[in-house]
């Protein structure tokens, strides 16, 4: 897994907050068929992440589809732009959380793939980005 500007957090609670998320996100990658390899995180904050996806959206033909999340507002899909322009995002996945069981997103991703409509067009405001104690208490969640 690529990780980025990872100064900003103190070695600390680096360790706590990345290892959550990894964990997370490996767990994510299993449902939707992808391991680390295909996945990347930035530390600064927001923390955020991106996983590459084998999949592709009806009415984006030729363009790969993309999982973001972030620590404000979970996950998103997105297709890529074949310009190097940021990603298109098609629908937030919205809910409570920024840490939805895999299988939630798994099936976010497979409804997409199918042509349903789900989720939602406009990013939810599931948290604001504090601190990474916070952040660990959220990603941390379902092991309580």
């Amino acid at each position: 897994m690529s990780v980025t500007a990872i100064l900003d957090i103190p070695v600390n609670e680096q360790h706590i907050v990345e290892r959550a998320l990894r964990e997370y996100l490996a767990a994510v990658g299993l449902e939707v068929g992808i391991g680390l390899e295909s996945m990347t995180i930035d530390h600064q904050t927001p923390v955020s992440a991106y996983l590459a996806l084998d999949t592709r959206l009806p009415g984006y033909p030729g363009r790969d589809m993309a999982l973001l999340w972030d620590e404000r507002h979970g996950w998103a899909a997105a297709v890529e732009t074949h310009s190097g322009e940021d990603l298109i995002v098609v629908a937030y996945l919205g809910g409570e959380s920024i840490r939805p069981l895999p299988q939630r997103v798994a099936q976010f991703v497979t409804a997409l793939a199918q042509g349903r409509h789900v989720g939602r067009p406009t990013p939810p405001a599931i948290r604001a980005a504090t601190d990474m104690d916070d952040l660990h208490r959220h990603l941390d969640v379902v092991r309580r």
